[in-house]
């Protein structure tokens, strides 16, 4: 997963703000409660108000990922 989400950060860094929240890090803690983290791997996709346009859980190929951003980037 790492390669896949860094070259879409590397692509779409001046779009897209890519925030990471580990699961063992208690400083994002309250980042994590709100958007009901639970699983590692898990992925949102927020829109500019903070609103989760899209969640995967698990393994994400970069094509669903292009999709997801395609609701967000029009």
């Amino acid at each position: 997963m790492k390669p896949i989400v860094h070259g879409l950060e590397a692509e779409y860094h001046q779009q897209i703000r890519f925030t990471y929240l580990d699961v063992d890090d208690a400083a994002t803690n309250s980042f994590k409660q709100a958007l009901g983290y639970r699983y590692q791997p898990e992925f949102y996709l927020l829109d500019g108000e903070g609103n989760v346009v899209q969640k995967w859980l698990g393994p994400v190929t970069r094509e669903q990922f292009l999709s997801g951003f395609g609701m967000v980037l029009q």
